[in-house]
Parts: C-alpha cells; structure tokens; sequence
C-alpha cells in the first residue's frame, strides 16, 4: 500500500500540505489545470523557498474574493461541476462537510445554514482540494499523521480573538494527539486540522514504511526555533513489524485490591493495550506494592492514562517511548483429537496453540488444559515434517 506519513511537527495548514506534497513530486502543471475548473478565476504559483536553512515548496493563491463568506451548497456545486476526478471529489467534499459538521456545533446551527468565513475563501478552498488532488496525483492509498503541533496564544478570527487552537479546529481534533511547542501563534490552521482529521486513517509514530520520496511544505514565517514546515514521507508500507516504537506506562499502587487491579487489566487490554503487567514490589513505609506497567501504540497513551488514573488509585503514570522487536507470525489450523485448534508460529519456527481454543475443548471434553496443548503442538510437528 501506497502510504503518506505526514510530520506535523510545525502544525499544518493546507498550503503547506500542498507544497510539500508539490514538494515530493505531485504534478503542478495538473494541479494548476485541475483547480482552473473549480471556476474561481485564480492563479497558481509554486515556488521553492527555505525556512531555517531547509529547503521547502511554496503554494500561493493568487486572486481576488469577493465571497468569502460560502455555504456548504456553494461549495459543493463548485466541486461538483469541476473537472475533477470522482476521487479527488469526494475526498474534498468530505473534507469540507467534516469541517461543517464542527462550525455547526461550534455555532450551534445546522450544516446548511455554516457559513463558511476564512475556510470558505477561493484560496482556501483550492487548499483542500489541490491537497486531496496531489494525494491522488501521487497515488496515494492511506494516510497516517504524527501528533500535531496545535500552536499557543491567540488568533483573530471573524468572531474577534480566540485561544489556540480556534474553536473549530479544537472540534476536528478531539481524539486526536496533539501538543503545543514552539512560538505563540496559530500553528495548525482550520484548514489543516480539516485534512487530517478527514483523511488520515491514523495518529501518531511513524509506521513501517521504505520510503520513496520527502517533502516539505513551508508555512508562511521563518521561525527561530524550528523551521516552520510541514514535512511529507511516501512510500510502500512495508508489513515489518520488527522495529516499532511503543509507550510504556507505569505507576506504583500499593493501596488497590486485587479485584480492582485485575479489573482494571481487562479494561486497559479491552482499550487496545498491547500487553499489561503486574510486578511485586516494596514502596515506602514497607508497604507491598504493585507496580502496574502498559505497554502500548504511543496513539492509545491518553484514553490508557485516562484509564488507570480512573480504574485504580493512582495519582499519577509515568510515561517513555521505548524501541519494540517483534517477530512476524502466522496462524495454522491442526487437527486434534479433541478438536481444531489454532496454533501461533513465529518466524523463528517456534509455535504455541492458542490458550483460548485449547481452554475451550478443555472444558467441553472434561479433560486437563496441558493434555490439549499437548496434542495441538504434536499435531503441528506432524505436519510441519
């Protein structure tokens, strides 16, 4: 699968994502065609610039707006009527209603009656769809987002001055992972949180990808702490599962029952935890303790803090990335003379039957769990030889 990771170390708005997308190699002869027959009379320009000494692509609109202030049905007939293709389409129109759906609740108003004010500006307007062309153009099949530089302090908007993130974009970005570092002004745009929020399938670390092509896209100032940018990675996805970055969580309990650390396992693993832990230890006053350790997708870190900080009586997790080696696995099905039963094997050539089927024909049978494990590995090596 054709992937694009997008690093929003800088935050994103959607004239950086289209030049760094210009940037990796989309096509600005067809982008600048495609846009022309959204009928907005603008121009195109896409120009190589440097933020911090790192080289980066530049798009510009360039046209005058007598309409700013847009509708969802304007702009949906814009699109419609456009030259574009049926993919670049819908991908645009979703940005654009999953934009309406946070003005609305924003406004608390209806998605007909949003009315679109910077976001609905030509300029931004063939931000988002010269963004879900160039995906296209480049063939693109899935998009995965790190967590977004959101900015700090204030913006003026329409409605007067407002907190980092603005109202809309803080909507479109429930859920997702995001921070703030850097100076104070607006890093991650309306339009940018619009994109991602629509488009990407997933938040946070970089997936195993061989990489094909960079790009960076520059925002408009030149920051002295970091180069303002945006930068895109495309390639194949990979499958390795060797080398993965995870979040281990950690804190020490010494004041829980049994019953409500064990209930808490099975929430955080039900929440997508890739394994939990329990280790005896001594804490102060000689008091013994459990130290209760998750480890997960940096992704899943909030909703599994939120987790533990509400199913036992901590009062705080520690949290650090670590480096994760797994080797890639496969399942086969073997006979046994109780029953299937599934059995793991890794890459090594180890294999282990899976503890659920085992445990069930243990019970259906009435006869000890170790005699099924027994004969599922011994129908494997039968059959492996």
């Amino acid at each position: 699968m054709r992937l694009c990771y997008i690093d929003a170390f800088s935050g994103i708005s959607g004239d950086m994502t289209v030049g760094a997308l210009l940037d990796a190699g989309a096509d600005f002869e067809a982008l600048s065609t495609a846009l022309t027959s959204l009928g907005t009379g603008a121009t195109f320009r896409f120009e190589r610039t440097k933020r911090r000494g790192i080289a980066a692509g530049k798009f510009s609109v360039d046209g005058t707006d007598a309409k700013a202030h847009r509708h969802l049905h304007h702009i949906d007939k814009m699109i419609g009527e456009s030259g574009l293709s049926d993919r670049v389409k819908e991908n645009s129109l979703a940005v654009f209603r999953r934009l309406a759906q946070s003005e609305s609740r924003m406004h608390a108003t209806t998605i007909e009656k949003v009315h679109f004010h910077e976001v609905g500006a030509v300029d931004s307007i063939c931000d988002i769809v010269g963004a879900c062309f160039c995906l296209d153009n480049l063939g693109v099949e899935a998009i995965h987002c790190s967590a977004i530089n959101v900015g700090s302090g204030t913006v003026r908007t329409e409605h007067g001055i407002l907190p980092i993130p603005a109202p809309a974009t803080a909507d479109m970005l429930i859920g997702k992972p995001i921070y703030s570092r850097g100076p104070e002004v607006e890093l991650t745009t309306p339009t940018g949180a619009a994109i991602v929020s629509t488009l990407a399938g997933g938040f946070g670390t970089m997936p195993p990808i061989s990489i094909e092509a960079a790009g960076y896209g520059a925002g408009d100032k030149d920051f002295t702490e970091h180069a303002n940018v945006v930068r895109v990675l495309i390639g194949q996805t990979t499958g390795a599962s060797e080398s993965t970055t995870v979040v281990v969580m950690e804190t020490n309990i010494d004041d829980s029952t049994p019953e409500l650390l064990g209930y808490a396992m099975e929430k955080l693993l039900e929440a997508g935890a890739l394994d939990v832990s329990f280790t005896p230890i001594q804490m102060k006053k000689n008091r013994p303790g459990s130290k209760l350790t998750v480890v997960a997708d940096p992704a899943r870190r909030e909703q599994l803090a939120e987790i533990v900080l509400r199913e036992t009586s901590s009062l705080g997790v520690r949290m650090y990335n670590a480096e994760r080696r797994v080797q890639s696995r496969r399942i086969v099905h073997v006979q046994t003379p109780y029953g299937p039963v599934r059995v793991k094997i890794a890459q090594s050539g180890a294999a282990a039957p899976e503890y659920e089927d085992c445990r069930q024909l243990a019970t259906e049978k009435n006869i000890p769990l170790k005699q099924v494990m027994a004969e599922a590995t011994l129908a494997y090596l039968k059959n492996a030889q």
